[in-house]
């Protein structure tokens, strides 16, 4: 290592110990302090419900036993979806809430890269697959409103680290929708009909490849089951979907 390198490498070292005592390390969920940077405190990290197996291979949701390869919840038997499977990191709860929210609302992108990698993680068998990974969109207006797509900075991170495209233009939203807060699953059904359309002038193709489906929150269906139809009608292979939370029961 030459002289200069050694310099530069002290110099930087020093830096960011300056920066430390500035900004001390803190919760990703709560900005309580921590011992190291991107991790949670105790408290968050006791309330951050990690989805393991046994869980429904189609939904994704937590089952309360292990009933072999290919169990499938109640909910996927009798309402099966029209995407693949779906896969989440943790129950959208307490701690999930939190992050999802800080990156949403409160303009936190720096958290983007660290519930990207935790769903790159969760998410290993779904990309695996995957030939495209595609971001929910928003709206042109509540796009400009809000600055950036919390999907598509969540779908980045994940292309960046399993090395797969990413079609961030993939989809449109042609039509402007209710926040999906607040309303039940028919309201949210009706809520986002109609409202996606496919990007003829992406630069990555849709029809013949398996897509990979990005969004941050997965709570009755409604907008990844709209979107998938959408895509499986311009010719999409397969269909898989991955988020950052889940809701543990699909609320009427």
């Amino acid at each position: 290592m030459s002289v200069v390198a050694q310099i530069g490498g002290t110099v930087s070292r020093a830096a960011r110990s300056v920066a430390r005592l500035a900004m001390p390390p803190h919760c990703l969920a709560c900005a309580a302090a921590v011992e190291a940077d991107g991790a949670l405190c105790p408290s968050c990290w006791s309330g951050f419900a990690l989805i393991d197996r046994p869980y429904c291979e189609r939904l994704g949701a937590p089952l309360p036993f292990d009933t072999g390869p290919g169990a499938l919840s109640p909910e996927a038997i009798a309402s099966p979806p029209p995407f693949g499977r779906l896969r989440a990191v943790a129950l959208y709860d307490q701690t999930a809430r939190r992050l999802v929210q800080g990156l949403k609302y409160d303009d936190h992108l720096d958290l983007a890269p660290w519930m990207g990698s935790c769903m790159a993680r969760a998410g290993a068998e779904v990309i695996a697959g995957a030939e495209v990974i595609v971001p929910i969109p928003l709206h042109r207006m509540r796009l400009w409103r809000r600055r950036f797509n919390q999907s598509a900075a969540l779908a980045s991170v994940i292309g960046r680290l399993s090395g797969k495209p990413v079609a961030v233009d993939a989809l449109r939203r042609q039509r402007a929708t209710r926040r999906q807060v607040g309303l039940g699953r028919n309201e949210r059904a009706l809520n986002v009909r109609g409202a996606f359309a496919v990007n003829a002038r992406s630069g990555e193709p849709i029809a013949g490849r398996n897509v990979l489906l990005v969004d941050d929150v997965y709570t009755t269906g409604a907008t990844v089951e709209a979107a998938t139809r959408v895509l499986r009608r311009a010719g999409a292979a397969e269909v898989d979907v991955l988020v950052f939370a889940r809701v543990a029961q699909q609320p009427g």
